[in-house]
C-alpha cells in the first residue's frame, strides 16, 4: 500500500469541513480563504483519488455516494485525532482514589479491567476496599462508592444496569430437562442471601420465578452472603445459582458456567456515589463510564 501524500491529507481536512457545512462558501469562511481556493483543493483531491466527491449544481453541492462513505471515515478519524491530542495536552493525572465496593463486583468485574486504567493513568493509585458483602455508601471516608441497589441512593448515579441469569456447571445442566418446569422440584437453588441491605434472603430467585411465571419453592437450597460464592458453588456442581450477568462474562467464556435460559432485567444495578472530587477521581470516573458503554447482557448471554 502506497503511503498517503501530504497534499492528500491536507485535502481531506478541507474536504471534511466542506462536507460538514455542505457549502464551499461556508467552508471558505471557516478556513479564512477564498471559495475558489476551496474548490481548487477539492478538485485536486478528486483527481488524486480518481473519483468525484461532490455533485455540483446551481443550488450548491451534495456528496456523492463515494463522497459520503469517505466523509464518514474522515470525520470519525479526525475526531479521534482531535480527542487524542486534547488528552495528550492535559497534565498527567496524579493522586490516589479510595474506592469502596462489594467483593463480588471488585473480583469479578473491576480487577480484571484495572490494568487498562493503569496503562492510561500510571500515576493514579486506586486504593480498593472490598471487605464486606454490604456497602455503607454514606461512609464519606472514601472518595467513591460502588453499590448494588434496587433504588438509587442519595447522590448515586447509575453506572450499570444488571440482569439475572440462572447458571450452573455443564455437568449439572445435563442432569435436567430445563424446558420442563418440573425440573425445579429437584434442582438445588444457590442464593446470594444479601443482595442489598434488608432484602429477603431468597429475593432474586423469588423475583426470577415470578417473572418467568414458574411456580416453585424459592426458599429451598443453600445460602451464601456473597454472589460470587454462590457462583463458585454452581461451578462446583452444587446446584443452580442466580447470577448477575456483569459478573460472569469470564466464567461463561471459559465454559465454567452455562445456562439454558436468557437474562431477565434485575430492576437493580450498580450505582456510583461520589463523595469528593479531584483530577484523579475524575479520570477514574470517566474511565468507569467508558468501561460500561456498549455492555449488552442480552447479547452476551442469550440462548435459543
Amino acid at each position: 500500500m502506497q503511503p498517503i501524500k501530504t497534499s492528500t491529507l491536507s485535502g481531506l481536512a478541507t474536504f471534511d469541513i466542506a462536507a460538514r457545512y455542505g457549502s464551499f462558501t461556508q467552508a471558505a469562511e471557516h478556513l479564512h480563504i477564498t471559495t475558489g481556493a476551496i474548490s481548487q483543493q477539492i478538485r485536486q483531491l478528486e483527481k488524486q483519488l480518481n473519483f468525484t466527491l461532490f455533485n455540483r449544481h446551481s443550488r450548491g453541492i451534495r456528496l456523492t455516494e463515494k463522497g459520503q462513505q469517505l466523509y464518514n471515515v474522515v470525520s470519525q478519524s479526525l475526531g479521534d485525532i482531535n480527542q487524542t491530542i486534547t488528552q495528550l495536552q492535559l497534565p498527567a493525572a496524579e493522586g490516589e482514589v479510595r474506592l469502596k465496593l462489594t467483593p463480588s463486583f471488585a473480583f469479578k468485574w473491576l480487577v480484571p479491567r484495572l490494568q487498562d486504567f493503569y496503562q492510561q493513568y500510571p500515576e493514579v493509585k486506586i486504593q480498593t476496599f472490598a471487605e464486606g458483602a454490604l456497602v455503607d455508601h454514606q461512609d464519606t471516608s472514601f472518595d467513591l462508592v460502588i453499590d448494588y441497589c434496587r433504588q438509587p441512593p442519595n447522590n448515586g448515579i447509575l453506572l450499570l444496569n444488571e440482569d439475572l441469569l440462572p447458571v450452573m456447571s455443564p455437568s449439572y445442566r445435563d442432569k435436567f430437562d430445563w424446558k420442563s418446569k418440573t425440573c425445579w422440584e429437584t434442582a438445588v437453588l444457590l442464593h446470594d442471601a444479601m443482595p442489598w441491605r434488608d432484602a429477603r434472603q431468597d429475593y432474586e430467585w423469588h423475583y426470577w420465578f415470578t417473572t418467568m411465571k414458574i411456580t416453585a419453592n424459592s426458599q429451598q437450597g443453600h445460602y451464601f452472603n456473597r454472589t460470587d460464592m454462590a457462583m463458585a458453588a454452581a461451578e462446583a456442581g452444587l446446584g443452580v445459582a442466580m447470577a448477575r450477568c456483569a459478573l460472569i462474562k469470564g466464567d461463561f467464556a471459559a465454559g465454567k458456567l452455562v445456562s439454558p435460559f436468557k437474562p431477565v432485567a434485575a430492576n437493580a444495578g450498580y450505582y456510583l456515589i461520589r463523595h469528593r472530587d479531584n483530577q484523579a477521581i475524575s479520570c477514574f470516573v470517566d474511565w468507569l463510564s467508558n468501561q460500561v458503554k456498549g455492555i449488552d447482557n442480552q447479547r452476551l448471554f442469550s440462548f435459543e
